[in-house]
C-alpha cells in the first residue's frame, strides 16, 4: 500500500480532509542518518588508511657513524647524505663523525648509531649486520731502493724482514695486526721485527728520511695515500720492490676476515710500472653495517636507495663505484641484515605486502563496529518501538469507543488524542524506530478511526439536542 503522508496528518470530524500543520519531526531522518553513518564510515576508513600510509612512508633519519675526519669514508657518506635529500628518499642520513672505524664500531655497539662504517678485520660488534660492502682494500708491502748507508742485502721476500724495521702507514692498530698475521704465516716472529707507525699525512716525509727498511700500507687499490707513499720511495731512478704474499690463500683460509687479492701491474704508475707485474696479496673490506634491531623495512629501503644513487654519487666521488652488495651466505663473516638480504634476493616487501594484514583487520574492525553500533542503536530504540506499539493498540481501542460515543465532545477529545498519537508515530518513523510497514499499518488504523468518528458524529448530529442530553444523563447515572 502506497503511503500518503497527507492523509496521516488529520481528518475533519465531518469526514472531509482538512490539512493541518505537520507534526514536528526530528533533526535527522532515518535515511539521512544512514547516509551520514555511511559517509562517516568511509571517511574513517580513508583516514585510517591515509594515516597508516603517512606513518609508514614518512622519512626516517638514520644516524651513521663514520671516521676519521677528512677520510674517504666520510666524504662518501656526505655525498650519500646529500643525494638522499635531493632524491627525497624515504631514508635520510645523519653522519656522526668518529675517530675511526674502531670508534664507529663502538658507537654502533652502544646503540648510539643506527649504521656504521667498520673495517672487516677489526672486532665487529655482535649487534652488527652487513648492509653493503663500501670498498675493498689491499695490503701493499714494499721495499724502497737502497741508498747510502741503507744499501745492503736487498729484501725480496717476506722471511727476510726478520731483524729489520718495517714502517706502517697509518695510526690504526689494525694495520699492525695484519702485518703480524703475514709475518706469522711465513714463520717470522713479530718480536724480531721492529714496527714503527706514522700518520698517513707524514708517510712521504718519513719514507724520504729512510726511517724504515720496508713499508706496509692498506687501502683501496687506487688509494692516493698508498700511491704517494710508493712514489716517495723512488730514489735516483731506483724503483721499490713489491713483496708478494704468495700464501694469501692460506691466510684467507686461516683468517676468514681476509681474502686473497691481486695488485695489477702498473697500479701505482711510474716508468717502469709500479709494480712491473701483478702482485699477490691479501685484502679486507670496509662494510656498512646496521644495528640488528633496526627495522627490516627501513634497512631494505636504505639499501635500495644506496644502490639507486650510486651512479649519481660516482660523478662527484669515484670511490662510490666500489660499493657492492653484501655477502648473503649463511656462513658470511658478518651476517647480512634481513632487510638488505631481501633487497639483494629480490624479496623486498611492498607497502601492501607489509601492511595488508593491518588493513584487513582494520576493515574487519570497522565492519564489526558498524554492526555493534547498528545493534546498539536498535536496542536504544526498543522502548520507543514498544511505546508506539501500545499507542497503535490504543488507537484501535479508540475506534470501538468512537462508535459508542454519545456526544461530539467525546469525539473531539478522542480526535485530539489521536493527533498526539500521530505526532509520536511520525517522530518514531523519523528516528528510524519503526519501519514503513509499521507506518502503513498505523495508517490503516487511523483511517478506520477517522471513519468511525465521522460516522458517529453524523449520527449524533442527526439527533435532537434533548435526546443527546438525555443520553448523556442516562450514562452518567449508570456510571454512578
Amino acid at each position: 500500500m502506497k503511503l500518503s503522508l497527507k492523509r496521516l496528518f488529520a481528518r475533519s470530524m465531518t469526514g472531509e480532509f482538512v490539512q493541518t500543520p505537520p507534526a514536528p519531526t526530528s533533526p535527522r531522518s532515518a535515511a539521512r542518518n544512514g547516509v551520514l553513518i555511511s559517509i562517516a564510515g568511509v571517511l574513517a576508513i580513508i583516514g585510517v588508511l591515509a594515516g597508516g600510509y603517512y606513518f609508514a612512508m614518512r622519512p626516517v633519519t638514520l644516524k651513521i657513524a663514520v671516521g676519521p675526519a677528512n677520510s674517504d669514508d666520510v666524504k662518501v657518506v656526505q655525498a650519500l647524505t646529500q643525494a638522499f635529500v635531493q632524491n627525497r628518499g624515504y631514508v635520510r642520513l645523519r653522519p656522526i663523525q668518529t675517530e675511526g672505524a674502531t670508534a664507529s664500531a663502538e658507537a654502533l655497539a652502544e646503540n648510539k648509531a643506527d649504521l656504521a662504517i667498520v673495517r672487516g678485520d677489526l672486532d665487529v660488534p655482535k649487534n652488527a649486520q652487513a648492509v653493503a660492502t663500501l670498498r675493498k682494500n689491499v695490503v701493499v708491502l714494499w721495499v724502497p731502493p737502497g741508498k747510502g748507508k741503507k744499501k745492503g742485502a736487498k729484501i725480496t721476500k717476506i722471511p727476510q724482514l726478520a731483524g729489520h724495521r718495517v714502517g706502517v702507514v697509518g695510526r690504526t692498530q689494525a694495520n699492525v695486526n695484519v702485518l703480524k698475521v703475514i709475518l706469522q704465516q711465513y714463520g717470522v716472529d713479530p718480536a724480531k721485527v721492529e714496527i714503527v707507525q706514522f700518520p698517513a699525512n707524514e708517510a712521504a716525509e718519513m719514507i724520504r728520511g729512510q726511517k724504515a727498511d720496508a713499508y706496509l700500507a692498506a687501502g683501496p687499490v687506487n688509494s692516493k695515500i698508498t700511491a704517494d707513499a710508493i712514489a716517495a720511495s723512488t730514489r735516483e731512478g731506483g724503483v721499490p720492490t713489491f713483496l708478494a704474499i704468495d700464501s694469501a690463500d692460506a691466510i684467507a683460509q686461516n683468517h676468514p676476515i681476509y681474502e686473497a687479492a691481486d695488485i695489477p701491474a702498473g697500479t701505482y704508475g711510474g716508468s717502469p710500472d709500479r709494480p712491473e707485474e701483478e702482485v699477490k696479496t691479501i685484502g679486507f673490506a670496509h662494510h656498512i653495517v646496521a644495528r640488528k634491531g633496526l627495522s627490516e623495512t627501513t634497512v631494505a629501503a636504505f639499501t635500495r636507495q644506496l644502490f639507486a644513487v650510486r651512479q649519481q654519487v660516482m660523478t662527484e666521488f669515484p670511490l662510490a663505484a666500489k660499493i657492492e652488495t653484501p655477502d648473503t651466505d649463511k656462513d658470511a663473516v658478518i651476517p647480512v641484515h634481513p632487510g638488505a638480504a631481501a633487497f639483494v634476493d629480490g624479496e623486498e616487501k611492498t607497502f601492501l605486502d607489509r601492511y595488508s594484514d593491518y588493513i584487513w583487520w582494520s576493515l574487519m574492525a570497522l565492519s564489526a563496529m558498524g554492526s555493534v553500533g547498528a545493534w546498539f542503536a536498535g536496542y536504544l530504540k526498543k522502548d520507543e518501538r514498544d511505546n508506539n506499539s501500545h499507542l497503535r493498540d490504543r488507537l484501535l481501542d479508540m475506534i470501538t469507543a468512537a462508535r459508542r460515543a454519545e456526544t461530539t465532545d467525546e469525539l473531539d477529545l478522542m480526535q485530539s488524542e489521536a493527533d498526539d498519537i500521530l505526532r509520536d508515530t511520525l517522530r518514531c518513523y523519523d528516528d528510524g524506530a519503526i519501519e514503513e510497514g509499521a507506518l502503513t499499518a498505523f495508517n490503516i488504523a487511523l483511517d478506520q478511526f477517522h471513519a468511525a468518528v465521522a460516522d458517529r458524529k453524523a449520527v449524533l448530529l442527526s439527533l435532537p439536542q434533548n435526546l443527546q442530553r438525555a443520553g448523556a444523563q442516562f450514562r452518567a447515572a449508570g456510571n454512578a
